[in-house]
């Protein structure tokens, strides 16, 4: 992910040992890799794990997470791609990257026509 991260949340350490992890390292490797790209600094946060209760089954996916924040900063970024304050820069990509991206998960390229511009 191009971070360094150096610290873990006793909490977020506690949750990590506490998940039963029934997609094994496939699904830990996951986790950790939605930590890093929702982190911001050198601490790890893995917010949705923290929440879930002992043993609960974490929300989403990875391809999931990552096109949910796409999305997040597209809407931020008034759905331009690219430029200052647009959403490849957001998000610290290079905006053919984030295309590619948005392609692969089936991101729209224009705001829908259903979602609330506000």
């Amino acid at each position: 992910m191009g971070k360094r991260i150096s610290q873990v949340p006793r909490r977020t350490m506690e949750a990590l040992q506490r998940y039963s992890w029934p997609g094994n390292v496939r699904e830990l490797r996951n986790v950790i890799e939605r930590g890093a790209i929702v982190s911001s600094g050198d601490t790890l946060r893995v917010p949705m794990l923290e929440a879930a209760a002992p043993g609960a089954a974490l929300p989403q996916t990875l391809a999931e997470a990552e096109r949910e924040l796409i999305l997040r900063a597209l809407d931020r970024a008034g759905w331009r791609i690219r430029g200052p304050q647009g959403a490849a820069e957001t998000l610290g990509l290079n905006p053919s990257t984030l295309r590619s991206r948005m392609k692969k998960l089936n991101v729209p390229t224009r705001r829908p026509a259903d979602a609330d511009p506000s």
